[in-house]
């Protein structure tokens, strides 16, 4: 049965400005770029409990987005990837601080943000005019957290918003259901079958495969220094571990690190590893990985940044958290609430010592003005480790990894004007340079300019469907003729 739901991407995008900038005119607009993140993030985990994923729902992910926002440029098999790892719903940070503003001052702004919400996921819900039993329970999930949030903030009541419940058009099995993620090590059926069902609540936690992770580490695309820096960390820690089994004395070991160099450098990614490489080891308990910036730490009045640095140490006990871009909370004078987040953090990092990595990151020279601005971030941050600017033939070799993940191959005439590309745009780089970033930018815009070349044909084989060409490569205004 179709949805009355149902939207176009054009208009899926204007519901999704009326719904926010009503918001946005109470809330501040501020708060547009974490609402937009937010509401990507719901979309990824309510898309899991549809029925199919499909083209109509990577379209729908790249309406959302605010005024004056880039749009986001997301394709199905990126879509597909990032719905199999989508996590759980969280209220987003800021909706606290809305909360208790709205207990302050009388106000129901955070009401409107969940009538809001229940708007834009159920028209994110239709897209494929299908709103699934999964989906509706997902809305509701996420509209009940947030209202009792507001309850117990003591906000006053407002008028109530729609059910998802009452839009429901079918019971089809969610995404996942017919598409379960594969467990490590599970080869096929027989092992599920083979494998015995714990009760809920009695599975253990599985630490992750140091081989596996390692081999990822040296899989990574150069990044050699980096590569033997983390090497020579795991063995430190693993000696200190066997040291105090053998009851020998352990000297002290600052396990945080501070990670210096350009954007797409591979710092998040080297992050992840470390976090799971110093679980496997039992250095750490989860190693979960939990990434922010500034703007995830910081609030807007005295005395709530600490509240909210709390919470995200907190989802970073037994891991790692990196904090992205870390310059920017020294950079605002005396009176700036980074300082205050900066404060939070060296206060848990003694509090959580044995439970707690933290990573700083970001441009060498900033980030060496953050380490200088407070007496305790050069003490606890002695391990720095660098990270190069990828060169031309290091560009082309992640190009081709991406190509080879995606099922795409080169000709030969575009094999050879991928290295003189990618020399290219090394040499010509400057301070935007975005390194794997930029590389990951130009493969997508290849798959379009590849899919409107092929669309063109009357009959394109497989080969037609998986072969980049040397005019792929080229935007249409720089095409030869």
């Amino acid at each position: 049965m179709p949805t009355q739901w149902k939207r176009s991407p054009e208009e899926l995008h204007k519901t999704y400005i009326a719904n926010t900038e009503a918001f946005y005119r109470t809330a501040g607009r501020g708060l547009a770029g974490q609402m937009d993140e937010f509401c990507t993030s719901c979309a990824l985990q309510m898309f899991a409990r549809s029925a199919s994923l499909t083209e109509e729902h990577a379209e729908a992910l790249n309406a959302i987005y605010s005024k004056g926002r880039e749009q986001p440029r997301w394709l199905l098999w990126a879509l597909t990837s990032a719905v199999a790892d989508s996590g759980e719903f969280l209220p987003p940070l800021f909706f606290w601080n809305l909360t208790e503003q709205d207990a302050r001052q009388g106000t129901d702004c955070s009401r409107v943000f969940v009538r809001m919400l229940t708007n834009i996921l159920l028209c994110l819900a239709a897209v494929d005019d299908d709103v699934t039993y999964a989906e509706a329970e997902y809305i509701t999930e996420c509209a009940d957290k947030l209202g009792a949030l507001c309850d117990g903030a003591g906000v006053k009541k407002g008028k109530p918003g729609l059910r998802a419940a009452d839009f429901v058009t079918s019971a089809q099995p969610s995404f996942l259901e017919k598409n379960p993620p594969r467990a490590a090590g599970q080869t096929g059926p027989a092992q599920a079958q083979g494998a015995e069902k714990k009760p809920a609540g009695e599975a253990e936690q599985q630490r992750p495969d140091l081989d596996t992770l390692m081999a990822e580490l040296d899989s990574l695309v150069g990044l050699e220094t980096v590569k033997k820096d983390v090497k020579s960390m795991m063995n430190l820690v693993k000696v200190r571990q066997l040291r105090r089994e053998a009851e020998l004395p352990v000297p002290p070991l600052s396990l945080h690190m501070v990670f210096m160099g350009n954007p797409g450098t591979g710092k998040t990614t080297v992050a992840r590893l470390i976090g799971g490489l110093y679980a496997a080891i039992g250095a750490l308990s989860k190693g979960q990985l939990v990434e922010v910036d500034r703007s995830g730490l910081v609030a807007g009045y005295v005395g709530q940044t600490a509240i909210k640095t709390q919470e995200v140490i907190a989802s970073a006990l037994g891991g790692v958290l990196f904090v992205d871009e870390a310059y920017s909370l020294s950079s605002g004078g005396e009176n700036d609430f980074g300082r205050e987040a900066i404060e939070t953090i060296l206060k848990a990092m003694e509090d959580h010592r044995d439970e707690l990595v933290v990573i700083v990151a970001g441009y060498t020279g900033p980030m060496q003005r953050f380490l200088d601005s407070n007496p305790g971030l050069e003490s606890r941050f002695n391990k720095y480790i660098f990270f190069d600017d990828y060169d031309g033939a290091e560009l082309d070799a992640i190009f081709h990894m991406q190509c080879k993940k995606n099922g795409y191959e080169l000709d030969e005439e575009a094999e050879e004007y991928a290295k003189r590309f990618f020399a290219a745009m090394y040499d010509g780089r400057d301070e935007n340079f975005g390194n794997g970033r930029d590389v990951r930018n130009q493969f997508e815009d290849m798959v379009v300019r590849q899919a409107n070349r092929v669309a063109a044909m009357d009959c394109p084989t497989r080969e037609d469907l998986v072969r980049f060409t040397k005019q792929d490569f080229l935007p249409e205004d720089e095409k030869e003729s």
